[in-house]
C-alpha cells in the first residue's frame, strides 16, 4: 500500500494508521456503475444517499466517510489530487464526483481511514481515498445487464480494457465504459392530485403525476494510464481520466388548483391563463450535462540509492450544464417559453506538486525515511448565465405570477463569473524505525491561501509490534479545510414543496459577503479545523486470520454549514420572490467519536478456497457548540447527530472451487432520522435499522470467458414508508443512506486474455 505513507513497502499490517485495500474484482462484484455505491456495500463507514429530485444532488449524490461531510474526504488517482465536482452539495459541501472514475479502470483502491492533512493537505480530515488505475498489459472486457425487481430501472453497461507492455521499460492501459441506466419509480399518486382529477373528469392526469426514484442516466467515460522509465533516474508517466454524461430527474407537480403563483390570473395578461397550456398542471423535467476531465504528468526516480523524487503537473475540470423542460416561466405570461437552458457550473484545479525522498543512515534497524516536498495550487469557480428568460423578472411578478423558471431558476449575469484562490504548501513527513518492534512518524505542513490567510498542521504517530503477528498503534493529528471559492463567492436559488401546505416556495442561498447576507448577520468564511486521534491494534496470523480495531476521535471546530432560512426583511429589495435566503456559515463545533473492526480469514475449505471478510463502524457525532443564531434549535442538531446509522456493518464470504465462484454478503445500517426540509415547521421521523443481501455465482469457461449472475438486496428488502412524504407521492426516503428500489439482478459477461 502506498496511501499514508511515504515509505516503500509498507502492507496493511505495517502500516502506522488503519488502511482498507479494495482489489479492482471486488469494485466489480457490485451491480452498480457508480463508484459510490461500491464504496458503500463495502466499507461500513462509508455513506452515500440517492436524492431523487433533488436537483444537481440527484445526479452528483453526497458520499461521506465516518459521518462526515463528502468534501472533508479527500480523494488522489494514482496519489495525485482528483478535482472537486461543480456542485455545491448538501450544506455546500464542495467534493471530488467518485461516479466519474470508471469502475473497469481501477486496479485496487486505498482508503485511509484517518487525519492526513499534515501529509496532503486541505479536506483530508475523514480520511483519503486513493485510486490507484490498473496498470497490468492484458485485454479485458465486460458487458452486464441489471434490472429490479419492480420491472424498471434497466441498466446496460459495457467496457473494454487494453494493455501492453513498452519493452521491459513501462506499460500503457487504455480503458472505456459506457454506462446507460434506465429511471426507477417508487412513486403513489398524490392525493391532491387525485382530488384534482375527481373535480375534472374531462381531464387525463397522468398517475403518477410525478416520479421519484432514480434518474434516467448515460455516460462515457475512460482512461489512460502510462509510464516509460528512459533511465534508471527517470520514469516518465501519466495518466487521463475522462467522463461525458447527461441525466434528467423529475421535480414536485404543479397542482392548477393550488399552485397560485402560476395559475391565478393577473391583470398584466388579461384573458390568459396556463391551463391553456398545462391543464393537468406539469412537473418540470430537470436535465443535466455534465464532463469531467482529469490530466497529471509526471517525472520520477532515483538520483541515488538513498534520494528519489517525483515531478508532477495536474490539471482538472468538471463542467455542469443545467436545463429545464416541461416548465415556464409564469411571470412573462404567454410570452413564457416550456424550455429553459439554465447556464452552467464549472471548476477547474492547477496543481504543480515536487516530492522527494531521502534515506538517512543514523545507524537504526532502517534508515530514517525523511519525504518532503511542495505544493502550488490554483482554483478557479466559474457560474455562466441561462437563458434570459430562466431569470426573467416579467410583468406579472408585480400581480404575485412567480418569476424565472418554474423548478430551477436559471443563474443570472449577476451571478455569473469567475472566483479564484491560489495556495501554496511545503511539508516534511519522517518516519523512523530505531528497532525492529517499533516504528515512529511526525510529519508537518505549511500553507497558505491567497482569501484567508496561512495555516500549519501537523501529525504524530507510533506503531510498536507486541509479536510479529500482533501489533499496537496510534495516531494525532490536526487537519483542516479551506472554503473554496464556490463556497465563497457563488449563490443560488432552488425551489422546494412544503409537505404541510403544498406550496412552492423559492429559497435563495447568498454568498456570506451579500449585503443581504451581512445584514442578517453573515460573517467571513474560515477554514475549518480538526484534532483527530485513533489508536488500535492490527493482528495476521499464519493460518489466514488478519484484522485489526481502531477506535477514533475527531474533532472539528468552525465547521461549514448553511444557516438557518431567515425571512427577507421588507426593508430589503426581494426581486426574486424569495420565501426565505440563507447563506454559507463557520458556526458550530461537533465531535465524532466511532470504532472500526475489520477481519478476514482467508483458507483452504474442502476443495475449494473460501475468503471470509467482516467489518464494522460505530460512528456517533454530537453538536458540542453553536455559538451564533445558526443552530437556534435542536433541527439542525437532529440532522448532523441522526441523518446517517451510527451503526453499519458488512460481511462477506466468497467461494472458489475449480471454475465456479460464488459470493453472498451481508449488508446492516442501523436506525437513522429524516427530516421533511419543509421551508417552516421542518418534521422529522426515526426509520428502523435494515438488513440486505447481496448474492452471485461465477463460471469460468473456455479459458478467457466467464458468466456471472446474482442479485443485490436479493430478499427485496424496502425500508419504512416516510410517511411524513405521503401527501408527494413519495413512499421512500429520499435521504435513505441505501439504495430504495428493492432487489435488483444482474448477468455479466467477462472477458479475459
Amino acid at each position: 500500500m502506498v496511501t499514508g505513507t511515504r515509505e516503500v513497502g509498507r502492507t496493511q499490517f505495517d502500516s502506522l494508521a488503519p488502511v482498507d485495500v479494495l482489489s479492482g474484482s471486488a469494485v466489480n462484484q457490485v451491480v452498480s456503475g457508480d463508484l459510490s455505491d461500491d464504496l458503500a456495500q463495502l466499507l461500513p463507514s462509508f455513506n452515500v444517499q440517492r436524492l431523487p429530485a433533488a436537483d444537481g444532488q440527484a445526479f452528483v449524490r453526497p458520499a461521506t466517510l465516518r459521518g462526515l461531510s463528502a468534501d472533508e474526504t479527500l480523494v488522489l488517482v494514482n496519489g495525485k489530487r482528483y478535482h472537486r465536482s461543480a456542485l455545491l452539495g448538501t450544506r455546500g459541501a464542495q467534493a471530488s464526483d467518485l461516479s466519474s472514475i470508471p469502475n473497469f479502470s481501477i486496479g485496487r483502491i486505498e482508503v485511509l481511514r484517518d487525519g492526513a492533512a499534515a501529509q496532503y493537505g486541505s479536506d483530508a480530515i475523514a480520511g483519503v481515498i486513493n485510486i490507484i488505475l490498473d496498470d497490468k498489459p492484458g485485454m479485458h472486457a465486460f458487458g452486464q445487464f441489471s434490472r429490479y425487481y419492480a420491472g424498471d430501472g434497466n441498466e446496460y453497461q459495457t467496457g473494454l480494457r487494453g494493455g501492453m507492455a513498452l519493452g521491459d521499460r513501462g506499460s500503457v492501459v487504455f480503458s472505456g465504459e459506457y454506462d446507460h441506466a434506465e429511471a426507477t419509480s417508487r412513486t403513489r399518486q398524490r392525493p391532491d392530485a387525485i382530488a384534482f382529477q375527481a373535480a375534472h373528469p374531462n381531464l387525463d392526469v397522468p398517475n403518477p403525476v410525478q416520479r421519484w426514484g432514480q434518474p434516467d442516466l448515460e455516460s462515457v467515460a475512460g482512461t489512460v494510464n502510462a509510464h516509460y522509465q528512459l533511465t534508471d533516474a527517470v520514469d516518465l508517466y501519466g495518466f487521463v481520466v475522462a467522463r461525458d454524461g447527461e441525466g434528467v430527474t423529475d421535480f414536485n407537480w404543479r397542482n392548477p388548483d393550488g399552485t397560485a403563483s402560476v395559475y391565478s390570473a393577473s391583470p398584466a395578461f388579461p384573458g390568459f391563463s396556463f391551463t391553456s397550456i398545462y391543464p393537468a398542471g406539469f412537473s418540470p423535467k430537470f436535465g443535466t450535462q455534465y464532463s469531467d476531465l482529469q490530466s497529471t504528468v509526471g517525472a520520477r526516480g532515483d538520483i541515488t540509492d538513498a534520494f528519489s523524487y517525483d515531478l508532477s503537473a495536474s490539471e482538472g475540470r468538471s463542467r455542469i450544464h443545467y436545463t429545464l423542460n416541461q416548465s415556464l416561466n409564469a411571470s412573462l405570461g404567454p410570452a413564457s417559453p416550456t424550455s429553459f437552458y439554465l447556464g452552467r457550473l464549472e471548476q477547474r484545479e492547477f496543481n504543480l506538486n515536487a516530492d522527494f525522498v531521502y534515506k538517512l543512515d543514523l545507524g537504526m534497524y532502517r534508515p530514517v525515511n525523511v519525504a518532503f516536498g511542495a505544493e502550488r495550487r490554483v482554483e478557479t469557480y466559474g457560474i455562466r448565465a441561462g437563458d434570459p428568460a430562466s431569470y426573467a423578472i416579467g410583468p406579472g411578478a408585480s400581480s404575485g405570477l412567480a418569476p424565472n423558471s418554474n423548478g430551477f431558476p436559471g443563474f443570472t449575469p449577476l451571478q455569473a463569473g469567475d472566483f479564484g484562490q491560489r495556495s501554496y504548501a511545503g511539508y516534511i513527513d519522517v518516519e523512523v524505525q530505531p528497532v525492529e518492534q517499533l516504528t515512529l512518524g511526525a510529519a508537518g505542513r505549511y500553507e497558505t491561501y491567497s482569501v484567508f490567510g496561512d495555516t500549519f498542521n501537523y501529525k504524530f504517530s507510533g506503531r510498536y509490534e507486541l509479536t510479529h503477528n500482533l501489533a499496537l498503534r496510534a495516531t494525532y493529528s490536526t487537519g483542516f479545510r479551506a472554503p473554496t471559492p464556490g463556497q465563497l463567492y457563488s449563490t443560488s436559488t432552488s425551489q422546494g414543496l412544503d409537505t404541510k401546505t403544498l406550496q412552492v416556495f423559492n429559497s435563495g442561498r447568498l454568498a456570506s459577503n451579500d449585503p443581504i447576507a451581512v445584514a442578517l448577520g453573515a460573517k467571513p468564511l474560515k477554514p475549518e479545523k480538526s484534532d483527530s486521534i485513533t489508536a488500535g491494534l492490527t493482528f495476521r496470523s499464519g493460518f489466514g486470520l488478519s484484522g485489526s480495531i481502531d477506535a477514533y476521535q475527531i474533532k472539528l471546530r468552525d465547521r461549514f454549514g448553511q444557516s438557518n432560512s431567515f425571512a427577507v426583511p421588507a426593508s430589503l429589495p426581494n426581486p426574486n420572490h424569495y420565501t426565505s435566503v440563507s447563506f454559507f456559515t463557520n458556526d458550530f463545533d461537533t465531535r465524532t467519536r466511532g470504532i472500526d473492526a475489520v477481519v478476514s480469514y482467508t483458507h483452504p475449505v474442502g476443495p475449494g478456497r473460501a475468503t471470509v471478510s467482516l467489518a464494522y463502524n460505530y460512528n456517533q457525532t454530537k453538536v458540542t457548540s453553536a455559538p451564533s443564531a445558526s443552530i437556534p434549535s435542536d433541527t439542525q442538531r437532529i440532522v448532523f447527530e441522526e441523518r446517517l446509522p451510527q451503526h453499519n456493518a458488512t460481511g462477506s464470504l466468497n467461494y472458489a472451487i475449480g471454475p465456479v465462484g460464488l459470493m453472498v454478503r451481508g449488508r446492516y445500517y442501523g436506525p437513522w432520522t429524516d427530516s421533511s426540509g419543509n421551508a417552516t415547521g421542518d418534521i422529522f421521523q426515526r426509520f428502523s435499522g435494515r438488513a440486505f443481501m447481496d448474492v452471485s455465482a461465477t463460471y469460468r469457461f473456455a479459458e478467457h470467458f466467464s458468466i456471472e449472475a446474482g442479485a443485490d438486496n436479493v430478499l427485496d428488502t424496502y425500508p419504512d414508508e416516510a410517511t411524513f412524504q405521503a401527501n408527494r407521492g413519495l413512499i421512500y426516503s429520499r435521504n435513505a443512506p441505501y439504495d430504495t428500489d428493492g432487489g435488483q439482478y444482474f448477468v455479466r459477461l467477462n472477458m479475459d486474455f
